[in-house]
This record gives C-alpha cells, sequence and structure tokens, in this order.
C-alpha cells in the first residue's frame, strides 16, 4: 500500500522539520523528490539524505511569496523529469506578534508565504498535473485555522493564513476534480518541530498546551508526513476536499 514509485513529487519548505521528514518519506515510498527551500545550502543535506538512502532527488532555492521565482523552479523541475505529479505546500513562517502591535509588513510578509505562496504553487503545479490528468496537493494548514476553537495569541496573522488555506482547498478540490486532481489540507496539532520546539518555550506554555491534548504528548514530524503519504497515495483516491488534523486528540478534548 501507499506504493508512490516513480511520481514526481515537490515539497516546499523543505529544508528542516515537517518539509524535511516530508521529502524522506516520499522517498522511501519511492516518489522521485524535488526539494525546495530559500536555504539552499540546508536543502543540499536533507538532498544527501534522500540520496543516502538511495532516492532520487533534486534540490532547487524557491522564494514561494515570488511568483517569477516559483515558475522559474517549476520550469527546471519539467525539463528534469518531464511531469510533477505531487506538490506538498509545506513553507510557511510563524513570528508571534501581539495584534495591536502588527505592522502592515508583518502581517504581508506572513500572508505571503504562507498563503499567496501556496496559491501560486498549487496554480503551476495545477497546470502541470492536468496535462496527465492526475494529481494530489496537499496544503499544509494548523489546527488554528478558524472554526475549531483554537486560536493563538501573537498569531492573527498566521492563523489568518491558515483558515485560507483550508478555504482555498476545499474549493480547488471542486474546480481540480475534473482534472483529476485531489486537493487536500493536513492540520497539524503541537508537533515538535524547529517552529515549535518544546525547549524554547515560556515556562508552563509546553504544560499548558499538553494539557489540552489527550496523548499528552507532542507530535513528531513523521506522524504528519505518514499523512501526507496517505493522501497522496491511490489508496486516497476517493478523499478530495478533506482536512486531516493530526493534533493527538486535541479537538476532541
Amino acid at each position: 500500500m501507499f506504493n508512490i514509485q516513480g511520481k514526481v513529487a515537490l515539497v516546499t519548505g523543505a529544508r528542516r522539520g515537517m518539509g524535511r521528514t516530508h521529502a524522506l518519506l516520499l522517498a522511501k515510498q519511492g516518489a522521485k523528490v524535488v526539494i525546495t527551500d530559500v536555504d539552499l545550502a540546508e536543502c543540499e543535506l536533507v538532498a544527501d539524505e534522500v540520496r543516502t538512502a538511495g532516492g532520487d532527488v533534486a534540490c532547487f532555492k524557491m522564494d514561494v511569496s515570488n511568483k517569477a521565482d516559483v515558475d522559474s523552479v517549476f520550469d527546471q523541475v519539467i525539463v528534469k523529469y518531464g511531469r510533477l505529479d505531487i506538490l506538498v505546500n509545506n513553507a510557511g513562517i510563524y513570528q508571534s506578534k501581539a495584534f495591536l502591535e502588527m505592522t502592515e509588513e508583518e502581517w504581508d510578509r506572513t500572508i505571503d508565504i504562507n498563503l499567496k505562496g501556496y496559491f501560486f504553487c498549487a496554480q503551476r503545479a495545477a497546470k502541470e498535473m492536468a496535462k496527465n490528468k492526475w494529481g494530489r496537493i496537499v496544503n499544509i494548514a494548523s489546527i488554528a485555522s478558524g472554526g475549531v476553537g483554537i486560536g493563538i495569541a501573537g498569531g492573527a496573522h498566521y492563523t489568518a493564513s491558515k483558515g485560507g488555506i483550508i478555504g482555498m482547498t476545499e474549493t480547488l478540490a471542486v474546480e481540480l476534480a475534473p482534472l483529476g486532481i485531489n486537493v487536500n489540507a493536513i492540520g497539524p496539532g503541537a508537533i515538535d518541530t524547529p517552529m515549535a520546539d518544546p525547549k524554547q518555550m515560556p515556562a508552563g506554555m509546553l504544560d499548558a498546551i499538553l494539557a489540552g491534548v489527550p496523548l499528552k504528548r507532542m507530535g513528531r514530524p513523521e506522524e504528519v508526513s505518514a499523512a501526507v503519504v496517505f493522501l497522496v497515495s491511490e489508496e486516497a483516491s476517493y478523499v478530495t476536499g478533506a482536512t486531516l488534523y493530526v493534533d493527538g486528540g486535541w479537538l476532541s478534548a
């Protein structure tokens, strides 16, 4: 099950955290993986991991908020592999700032990377996938995305972007279904990554978070990547427009 042998998969924000494990697990399941990030040197370290494990990998520097940059990288991917089958929109930032103190520049930067970047990549990917009448797009959202009762103080820009991702996912699922493209989102909860490093949290914050998580621990990036692999596989052929929450039961508590 979950064999994606020969599929070409592009992962954004793949230099560390969940992006890294997405790339590694997709390669393990047989995909040819394209890893992208703004930091090419760190991308190359992940690419080396894939190569060491025997995988087929390419690495590109890409700023998802820059359409010209996105188009240039996608052009190079098509030249190299001749196709694109899977997109994992994972790139994102979170820089805490109180709502009443947030500047226009801080708002715009988060929205540009976390939401507009997903739009740019999904649009270009869908145009390539439509040529073969098969495609999978997975957008990484968040448990803090609106409508589920989980907000983040200091994260108005972040939660707005993640809610927008889920709304866009549902619409793209409707529009792209006739082209053979499935579009889904994943809403991670508290995952142990550099963006949410428990060792860097203020005293008491981790305990407060885990108090609301029935499994009483943070998730591992690999546990989110497993959901990615499911959603891009043939086993998920009848799943589109869905948001899969990987949150240790947080929303059920």
